[in-house]
């Protein structure tokens, strides 16, 4: 194999000290704009990549970030990896990435795994954690910030929505339109607080206006739309029905419509359904999908920011809620008289 290309050949063919091409790549503000480009076109030119452990070792940062998801079967999370993939790349920072399935063992593993490969920040998806994780981040001194949560009375950074309050909102419609024989087609609860923290504010309101479902009425399934259709169908097969159903996603509740049509229940008509995420399918349904709007974006390009200005030492807004709003479509009406 032939010598590789190193940072003394850039300086060569662009005339300057290696120091100035170690500055231009690492401190680009401590160079001319124009110097700057021309080692640009250099390095572009002859091929040359920059040593990164080099550069780790010199400024002790490896300018990456990592996340934890549970699992990339999931639209919400591709869509907010993809945000903050965009938004740290224009910061300079790379993105690795691992999924944990609900599993805190699986999640602490990965997370040394990361720390091992020496990210400067990481991303955690919800705040439910192996006890050994938080200590782990903390003697290595990595800052993190729990995603798609807003729990400002907790001690760790969080970004997200109130999800607690998201699920009163949905559930309030829904009682507000007349129906009392309402069920619940949530999300796994296992490991997943932001599930939990819907279910929980959809029973609130369900309690509070004296319809509380029976518990063959509240059913948790995966993240898949057979899953959803076979819990439908044993909603929807029962001697008493109900005129409503809940959904802790919109995966769920396209199975769950996708089952009551296939079994002719006529949707809004005789089956009132409404989900949570506002994923791109759900407006183009027939009928489409009332909902609650998730601003999944901003919330993962908000817990990238965090961390790029913590690791910056400047000011970084330590809980930030995200405002999610509730989209009423052609899936919800009033129960047929």
């Amino acid at each position: 194999m032939g010598k590789s290309i190193g940072i003394r050949d850039v300086a060569r063919h662009a005339g300057v000290s290696t120091a100035t091409v170690s500055r231009a790549l690492n401190n680009p503000d401590t160079v001319s704009a124009a110097l700057r480009d021309k080692i640009r076109k250099v390095i572009e030119e002859i091929g040359y990549i920059p040593d990164a452990s080099a550069r780790a070792l010199s400024s002790r940062r490896t300018r990456t970030i990592g996340a934890i998801v549970p699992t990339v079967d999931n639209a919400m999370f591709a869509q907010g990896l993809q945000a903050l993939q965009s938004y740290l790349a224009t910061q300079n920072y790379l993105l690795l990435l691992a999924t944990n399935e609900y599993d805190l063992d699986v999640e602490l593993e990965q997370a040394r795994n990361l720390a091992e490969r020496g990210i400067d920040g990481l991303i955690l998806r919800g705040d439910r954690r192996h006890a050994v994780l938080r200590r782990m981040l903390d003697a290595h001194r990595i800052p993190f910030v729990n995603v798609g949560v807003y729990e400002p009375e907790k001690p760790y950074p969080s970004v997200g929505v109130d999800n607690a309050e998201a699920g009163r909102t949905l559930a309030r419609y829904i009682t507000g339109l007349g129906h009392r024989r309402i069920a619940i087609v949530a999300a796994q609860q296992r490991n997943n607080d932001r599930a939990a923290a819907r279910l929980r504010g959809i029973l609130e309101v369900l309690e509070a206006n004296g319809c509380a479902p029976p518990d063959n009425w509240v059913l948790q399934v995966n993240y898949a739309l057979d899953d959803a259709r076979d819990a439908s169908r044993a909603l929807l097969m029962g001697d008493e029905r109900p005129t409503a159903v809940i959904c802790g996603n919109d995966v769920i509740a396209y199975g769950v419509m996708l089952s009551a049509i296939r079994m002719g229940v006529s949707v809004p008509e005789e089956l009132s359904v409404a989900g949570f995420d506002d994923l791109e399918w759900s407006r183009h349904l027939q009928p489409s999908l009332t909902t609650i709007h998730i601003p999944t974006n901003e919330i993962w390009v908000r817990a990238g920011r965090y961390l790029v200005n913590a690791l910056n030492d400047e000011p970084a807004v330590m809980h930030q809620k995200v405002d999610f709003s509730l989209v009423v479509r052609e899936s919800t009406a009033p129960p047929s008289r």
